[in-house]
């Protein structure tokens, strides 16, 4: 096993582990306590994930960041939280905004996450007319059906399906693990990459419009899921995910930003949110939103 601590005095802006992985960004990490998605914050809890067949453990103490796994994880545990993100430049390159303001205040310390691409297209997927807790249960489920078990640390745990391995279930299968209508999406997108017809992570390589729209092109993706992909997977801060609270938001806040479409809205709000980090101010004002806080 190897081990590693990040002091957390080195992160610029601070880290809240809880924000960062509860917030609806991810679902590809689990709790220790196993109430992923239950509402209330469990300081010192262990959260996990795998990438690329290696466990990765972490946790917060009061002054650092301590990371458990099976190889040398600094430099992944760095990138999956965007710990070399300078949030205090981010926060303060903001609009004079008071909602954002708001948000911002509430919700110190929590950073995006940068996720594999494909179980990151994956959740998305499945979050359609879905609450976060739900979306974490069908991606777990899908993590224990058909991707590999690895021991570690006496736990077990399972690594998200590879496009290989989800490609091998059947529409049947899925709905009976209460998939839904979404169930011929994610055989059909698993297929596609699979097969080496187009992989999410090719949308890295392209600017910003022409990314969403090459992720549109796997069967169950829109628009609003492909910000998703493109926001919480290949770095781009500038995506604004037009979901249901971001929408509530337009109409009460910014109703000068709702151009009709969603393509002329999102750049609208984008703008509206200072553009390069216009994605930060998304996950912020929904988490805010989605909480009440």
């Amino acid at each position: 096993m190897e081990t590693g601590t990040i002091r957390r005095d080195e992160l610029v802006g601070g880290l809240d582990l809880y924000r960062t992985l509860e917030s609806g960004q991810t679902y590809l990490w689990r709790r220790g306590d196993g109430d992923m998605y239950g509402g209330t914050p469990a300081p010192g809890e262990w959260y996990v994930t795998v990438v690329d067949g290696e466990v990765i453990r972490v946790r917060t103490t009061d002054d650092a960041l301590e990371w458990e796994s099976t190889t040398d994880a600094e430099p992944t545990v760095r990138r999956l939280l965007r710990l070399d993100d300078d949030l205090e430049a981010i926060v303060d390159a903001a609009p004079d905004d008071p909602l954002l303001d708001d948000a911002y205040e509430a919700h110190r310390g929590m950073r995006l996450v940068t996720d594999p691409p494909f179980g990151t297209l994956i959740s998305f997927i499945c979050s359609a007319q879905m609450r976060v807790s739900r979306i974490h249960s069908m991606v777990s489920t899908l993590a224990r059906e058909y991707g590999d078990e690895i021991s570690f640390g006496g736990e077990t745990y399972h690594a998200f399906p590879t496009p290989d391995q989800l490609a091998t279930a059947t529409e049947s299968e899925l709905r009976d693990l209460g998939l839904g209508y979404r169930a011929p999406y994610v055989v059909r997108t698993a297929e596609m990459v699979a097969d080496g017809k187009a992989h999410p992570a090719d949308a890295r390589e392209l600017e910003y419009e022409a990314a969403r729209e090459f992720l549109c092109q796997f069967v169950g993706v829109g628009d609003k899921v492909a910000d998703c992909v493109l926001l919480f997977a290949l770095e781009f801060d500038e995506a604004v995910p037009l979901d249901t609270w971001l929408r509530s938001a337009i109409e009460e806040y910014y109703p000068d930003c709702d151009r009709g479409s969603y393509a002329e809205t999102s750049r609208a709000l984008r703008e509206r949110f200072g553009g390069e980090y216009a994605g930060y101010a998304q996950t912020y004002v929904f988490h805010h939103l989605r909480t009440g806080d």
